[in-house]
């Protein structure tokens, strides 16, 4: 490629570029003509940890639920009564992990950040609407 190809388009660039002034800093949108709201930080910080949780739990039931089942239909064989009594272990163990970060949430919240920071734990449930 030769030099002429390459030194024309970027001088063409950046002479038509200088051209280009931003806006002023100062304008201000009026939110309430939109006709929706932006959820605020918290209240999606909220939403998503509360949800990460349901979904957990809903995992470890299920998983605890699939150990049960393979356990009653292993038929006495003793390497599927393992395999399902290592299912169920799998989900307690699953279920006390959420537990134990609940109560790590929920002590930040109440003891480090006396109730002025919220992760989801011990405040309300908002969930976060774009529709006024």
């Amino acid at each position: 490629m030769s030099i002429k190809k390459l030194i024309v388009p970027t001088t063409m660039f950046l002479l038509l570029a200088s051209s280009a002034f931003a806006g002023d800093a100062a304008v201000q949108i009026n939110t309430g003509t939109l006709g929706f709201a932006i959820p605020t930080f918290s209240d999606l910080l909220t939403f998503l940890v509360k949800f990460f949780f349901v979904i957990a739990g809903l995992a470890a039931l299920f998983f605890l639920l699939w150990g049960a089942l393979s356990w009653v239909t292993s038929g006495g064989d003793k390497d599927n009564v393992a395999a399902a009594r290592g299912k169920i272990v799998s989900a307690l163990v699953g279920v006390l992990v959420i537990i134990a970060t609940l109560t790590v949430i929920w002590s930040l919240e109440q003891i480090v950040f006396k109730g002025k920071l919220c992760f989801g734990i011990s405040c309300p449930l908002n969930l976060p609407t774009l529709l006024k």
